[in-house]
């Protein structure tokens, strides 16, 4: 984990979770981008005025938000990140922050309602579209810390790619407990796909969780997670996040991601990639075939390759 990003819903000031990605940047040493979002009127339903105040309005918000990345920049210094970054976009927030996530290890997102895309479903169509790990910081939750991280492991592809993304900052726990949950089908036909021993793994990383459980699948198994976590003091809650039949767990109280909306720790999120599931759709299809890796496409225009 090396390049952080973090979605900026505002340019004027600096949300809770901007301020802990910049202490969770400065903290492994890494790089920080402010992303900042504002929808063009070509997205919005068509205007009752002048044409062109819409246009003109955006023109200058786009102009106020360009002209915030050195009052960025040396705010994230200040709080001792090298490497920063700042990047304004126009469009639907999930696709920008998307195309941002290609040159990304992780992306930082504010868990409050009174902050643009914090509330629930916002969270759930960032995290499921952004095809990068997502870290979701609760309201005055300011610094990064990493005494106690708690896993939940259910054997998913989904929860092995969350462990994965974050093997950096398991390394740095003090304390890291491992909830282990029911095993559930696996999703894929191919029979000779080895299972993953999470402790051999996590233990060839120098990590040795503590275990608890086994969590019973079923309706209040996010309640049991959450409980779980709170009691072990956790900084930080590592899971899995389904991103297809499941979608519909963002909108209700169902299990496991919306217990992400009421732990009082930030929580990381990873989906199992679209592009990695299309092209495990097509090897079960033509076993023969060698699968590439497609680019993803930029959805809003104005993206630079690079620095802003």
């Amino acid at each position: 984990m090396r390049d952080i990003m973090v979605y900026a819903g505002r340019y004027d000031a600096w949300s809770c979770g901007v301020e802990y990605a910049a202490s969770l940047a400065s903290c492994i040493g890494g790089s920080l981008t402010g992303v900042f979002v504002h929808l063009w009127p070509f997205y919005m339903p068509p205007p009752t005025g002048s044409a062109l105040e819409p246009f003109e309005s955006a023109s200058a918000l786009e102009r106020s938000a360009r002209a915030a990345e050195s009052a960025f920049i040396a705010w994230a210094n200040g709080m001792g990140v090298q490497q920063v970054n700042w990047q304004v976009a126009d469009g639907r927030t999930p696709e920008s922050l998307a195309h941002v996530g290609n040159w990304h290890d992780l992306l930082v997102l504010d868990r409050d309602q009174d902050v643009p895309w914090g509330a629930p479903v916002d969270l759930g169509s960032i995290v499921v579209r952004s095809h990068v790990p997502c870290l979701m910081v609760p309201p005055a939750r300011r610094n990064a810390a990493f005494d106690c991280i708690a896993i939940a492991w259910n054997d998913s592809p989904q929860a092995m790619r969350a462990i994965h993304s974050a093997l950096p900052l398991l390394r740095r726990a003090s304390r890291v407990i491992l909830l282990d949950g029911a095993r559930g089908a696996p999703e894929s036909e191919a029979k000779w796909q080895p299972p993953l021993d999470i402790h051999a793994h996590l233990a060839r990383h120098g990590i040795d969780p503590v275990v608890q459980g086994p969590f019973a699948d079923g309706d209040r198994i996010g309640e049991a997670l959450l409980l779980a976590a709170s009691r072990a003091g956790a900084d930080l809650l590592v899971m899995g996040a389904y991103g297809r039949s499941r979608i519909g767990e963002w909108h209700s109280a169902a299990p496991p991601a919306p217990c992400c909306t009421r732990l009082p720790s930030p929580c990381s999120c990873t989906t199992e990639s679209f592009a990695r599931m299309r092209r495990a759709a097509s090897f079960r299809r033509f076993p023969n075939a060698v699968p590439s890796a497609p680019a993803t496409a930029p959805h809003a225009r104005g993206f630079p390759s690079g620095r802003a």
